[in-house]
């Protein structure tokens, strides 16, 4: 039985990548309260990694007002029972252009737990191949480029890579590399 019950639930907002919930729940002390939620699909994020290099994306975050490196990774509007290996593969292709001869699964990521339902899987890609990438209308500014691990080591501590999944999915390449 889960701690806190939901009592009711009810849509705020919703659009072709997200839905807002707000949930009247009762505590396990019977005190009410309320949780808004954010309900987005599964997604996936994939590490390239040719050698030594990895290969990230840049693009404006226009909720932070600014461009970003992190690693490619999406979601599936309207198609949230995608296979995850198969969103992965497509998202390197869309966003890179790369395609993987391997794809090796790292872990589950949760975004935001305190917050938001979404949970993704990190991949590793190696025996890459270059292809012209497939990129979606919204990621037109998006540019690709590869990256020493020492290169991406200093780009982490300066502040020039922030994203929480590339972060920890890094983490997760890391703890498979000592394994």
């Amino acid at each position: 039985m889960d701690p806190i019950q939901r009592v009711s639930s009810r849509e705020v907002y919703r659009n072709d990548w997200m839905t807002v919930r707000e949930d009247a729940i009762r505590r396990p002390d019977g005190s009410d309260g309320i949780y808004g939620v954010v309900d987005k699909p599964r997604y996936a994020l994939v590490i390239p990694l040719d050698g030594d290099r990895l290969h990230l994306v840049e693009q404006f975050r226009y909720p932070l007002g600014m461009r970003r490196w992190e690693f490619p990774q999406g979601t599936a509007p309207g198609r949230a029972d995608t296979d995850p290996l198969e969103l992965a593969a497509r998202e390197l292709r869309e966003e890179t252009g790369l395609e993987a001869g391997s794809m090796t699964e790292l872990g589950v990521l949760d975004v935001a737990a305190g917050m938001s339902s979404q949970r993704g899987t990190a991949y590793l890609a190696t025996d890459l191949r270059e292809g012209p990438h497939e990129r979606e209308h919204e990621e037109q500014d998006m540019r690709t480029a590869s990256f020493s691990r020492a290169d991406f080591d200093k780009m982490v501590a300066n502040g020039d890579i922030t994203d929480a999944q590339s972060l920890a999915a890094y983490a997760l390449l890391l703890l498979h590399e000592r394994r």
